[in-house]
């Protein structure tokens, strides 16, 4: 058995680099908790076991701030969540309101002082903030800032949010009017969780271009949280998204809305129904699963294929790949198995430590595939290496004929919003043709979903998408200096 980037054989099965198939998926940049117990008690706990449930949205780094006693302790670092928090350490995050955080870094951030939250101290008390999204204007904001002599410790935007908060808030008459002046400056996607002494806030850009929601317990406590999956985690009952535009203020008084000046359409990221949310959740009003079995049917009917079997690229392409065997009558199986017990030292982004960390990822079932004619779904083609991997492993082991399905159009265009796409010069579809890829990949076809279909996927959903990766069109002017890496 040998290393050498591509594969590592070992009687004919073959598996993959954890690295090399991570970064050959589009990844979302983090995700964010908060909860105020009316009840008193341990919020750190509730926000632990919130972030199990969004650690998919964010592998590298976590933290958790409390509230104790209007005085504002948290601890953060590098890791996954039960690697990070032991029973000792929760235990000292003592206080009833807590926001929680887990990060992705979109590129060479992957360092502890962009853990989050972020917990700063200003003339006014202390304020704590969990970021998911991504500024473009943040070159400008924060060269205008060391311009006058501001120093950073990170490299991310909750800083520059956070520097914003404090300085408007001394010439304001309240935390609230404070976050409203710097919504004015700011420009990009965000989905911020606020903690001060004596308040939760939450914030969603005009656009809602990340998505996040309002729970509350039994008790009536209220929660916050990137996707409602998590507030099933901590056994809350979805009440409602925030609005694109909105804050949400939570005291012990209950919770306050307050709207700010939005667009006439929101710009929900179509990824969080293609990959990056959990299939439990749902999102301004369309649930995730249901999307995802919607463009399996309607990939079927754009690319219909003769086939003996339809299977999926696990975790994201196994439900679009059930809608595809429902529309065309193909029967459904499991062809790919994941390893779901691979061991994890650390992720690392950086192109340049893959082959450092070799994970026994996936394989294909012989017995299964073994003479089929195969349609394979996944949810994208990004740089396309691990799709032809995947291709030739399943022709290894015996099949006949594999037909890529995707249940995404081509990604060719930069994201300056969150999504870890830097440049058009990493996406496969940028360079090749559909007929080019499919030989490239190893395919015998290949079938990607219209922007048109995708966008009828979100069964009932209350709002727009932003489809910039597919079509170039952004929802917002995009300075050329834009940066698109600072990850929260």
């Amino acid at each position: 058995m040998s290393v050498n980037g591509e594969f590592i054989q070992q009687d004919k099965d073959y598996f993959f680099l954890e690295d090399d198939f991570r970064l050959d998926k589009l990844n979302e940049e983090c995700g964010v908790f908060g909860i105020f117990n009316r009840q008193g008690g341990n919020a750190a706990r509730a926000t632990y076991y919130a972030l199990y449930a969004l650690q998919h949205r964010g592998q590298e780094s976590c933290g958790i701030a409390v509230n104790s006693d209007e005085n504002l302790v948290f601890h953060r670092d590098m890791g996954l969540v039960p690697e990070i928090f032991t029973e000792k350490i929760l235990n000292k995050l003592e206080g009833n309101v807590s926001i929680g955080h887990v990060r992705y870094s979109t590129a060479k951030e992957n360092i502890r002082e962009n853990s989050q939250p972020m917990v700063i101290k200003y003339k006014n008390g202390k304020l704590a903030l969990a970021h998911n999204g991504n500024l473009v204007n943040s070159n400008e904001i924060r060269e205008k800032f060391e311009e006058e002599g501001v120093i950073f410790q990170s490299t991310i935007d909750s800083e520059l949010i956070l520097n914003l908060i404090s300085r408007h808030r001394v010439t304001s008459s309240g935390i609230e009017e404070a976050i409203i002046k710097t919504m004015q400056e700011i420009k990009g996607s965000y989905a911020l969780i606020m903690l001060s002494p004596r308040k939760l806030i939450g914030v969603r850009d005009p656009l809602g271009i990340r998505p996040l929601c309002i729970g509350m317990t039994e008790d009536g406590s209220h929660v916050l949280s990137s996707e409602s999956c998590a507030l099933d985690a901590v056994g809350a009952r979805f009440l409602r998204d925030v609005n694109p535009g909105e804050i949400v203020v939570i005291t012990e008084e209950g919770l306050n809305s307050i709207q700010t000046k939005v667009p006439n359409e929101s710009k929900l990221c179509i990824f969080e129904h293609i990959y990056f949310a959990r299939p439990d959740s749902y999102i301004d009003g369309a649930s995730v699963y249901r999307a995802r079995i919607e463009a399996g049917r309607r990939l079927a009917i754009e690319h219909p294929v003769d086939a003996d079997l339809v299977i999926g690229v696990p975790d994201s392409g196994l439900t679009a790949a059930l809608g595809f065997s429902q529309q065309s009558g193909i029967p459904y199986g499991m062809g790919i198995l994941k390893n779901r017990y691979v061991g994890r030292t650390f992720i690392q982004p950086e192109e340049g430590q893959r082959e450092k960390f070799v994970k026994i990822k996936l394989n294909a079932i012989k017995d299964v595939v073994n003479g089929k004619r195969l349609v394979m779904v996944d949810d994208s083609i990004v740089r396309g290496t691990t799709s032809r991997r995947i291709v030739e492993m399943l022709k290894e082991a015996g099949a006949t004929e594999v037909h890529m399905r995707v249940s995404s159009p081509p990604v060719k265009y930069p994201c300056f919003f969150g999504i870890d796409i830097s440049n058009s010069s990493q996406l496969i579809a940028a360079k090749y043709s559909t007929e080019e890829i499919c030989k490239m990949v190893g395919a015998d076809s290949l079938g990607y979903l219209s922007v048109e279909g995708l966008l009828k996927t979100p069964l009932g959903s209350k709002t727009g998408f932003c489809s910039a990766c597919f079509e170039g069109k952004y929802p917002m002017e995009v300075p050329e200096n834009a940066n698109n890496s600072s990850c929260g």
